[in-house]
């Protein structure tokens, strides 16, 4: 054996001791964490059987979203649900270009020049119309409740 190869056998040996001692140190610190983890966690058949905690919980928000009462509020021969009566019987008030004003506007959220070309009018006296119909829902909604309506 020359010294050209013993000196590789030597590098050789040397990679060989430097892999295995990482992978020994890994296989530590992969221990100590589950140990560790083990430490901090309970397991939960300790909690079920032990502190009686339940397996499931039920969901009460969707049980009361469906519990709650909506008004239908038909429009552009689609069905909108309101939860507000009050809302309902304003929107109903309006004329029927008013209210597919308004549902195409916050409903279906098309633009104020959408809209204008729907009806033949220019972006900015939809923008005008809407504002309109607004202050005059507004107006209904105070009158149909006994405590004024809020600014939108």
């Amino acid at each position: 054996m020359t010294e050209h190869e013993k000196y590789q056998e030597h590098i050789r040996h040397t990679h060989d001791v430097f892999c295995k001692t990482v992978i020994r140190h890994a296989a530590i610190d992969a221990a100590r964490s589950i140990r560790s983890r083990r430490k901090r966690e309970l397991s939960l058949e300790y909690l079920i059987e032990e502190k009686h905690y339940p397996f499931s919980t039920i969901d009460k928000y969707f049980a009361e979203q469906a519990a709650m009462n909506s008004y239908p509020f038909f429009v552009c021969g689609q069905m909108v649900l309101l939860e507000s009566p009050e809302l309902a019987t304003a929107l109903s008030a309006l004329s029927q270009m008013e209210q597919e004003i308004i549902f195409l506007y916050y409903f279906q959220r098309w633009t104020h020049r959408e809209i204008g070309q729907r009806y033949g009018r220019a972006g900015n006296t939809t923008g005008r119309r809407i504002q309109m119909i607004l202050r005059q829902l507004r107006a209904k909604l105070e009158g149909l409740s006994y405590e004024p309506a809020t600014s939108l």
